[in-house]
């Protein structure tokens, strides 16, 4: 039988190893999108990046909310969904830092340098996900 998570058990969860978001968002004509972003968390926020002069950053600034999922894709399955206000912040002075950590949790710490220094670049920028709600549900199939 499937059941919450507690607060603790869902920062756990989107936290373990390189678990990816799906984040949705809306274009401009309307139609849906979703795509995998790596991500963090700083407190309950989400913090990824993308490109400034993408689809999804414009959508993003344009309507300023989005829906993400994180699953796990095996039994006993679990989820979860976050939907919210996007902020996006270009040139943000922290872009460098979380970007190496981003890195750092999707490629190694030995690699996040690297990674830290090829995105923290002027193309770039800062998106932070804050949670209006949150569904967190574990032992889905029981």
């Amino acid at each position: 039988m499937a059941r919450s998570m507690t607060n603790d058990e869902t920062e756990a969860f989107l936290l373990e190893g390189s678990r990816t978001g799906k984040l949705a968002w809306v274009s401009k004509d309307g139609s849906p999108h979703v795509a995998p972003i790596w991500f963090l968390l700083d407190g309950r926020d989400i913090i990824f990046m993308t490109g400034t002069d993408s689809g999804k950053a414009r959508a993003l600034t344009r309507t300023g909310r989005a829906s993400m999922v994180v699953d796990l894709e095996e039994a006993p399955y679990a989820f979860v969904k976050i939907d919210g206000t996007v902020t996006v912040t270009e040139n943000d002075p922290d872009l460098l830092e979380w970007a190496t950590k981003i890195g750092g949790r999707y490629m190694g710490a030995d690699r996040a340098e690297e990674f830290g220094k090829r995105n923290a670049v002027p193309e770039e920028s800062l998106l932070r996900l804050t949670p209006e709600r949150v569904t967190a549900l574990t032992d889905v199939s029981g």
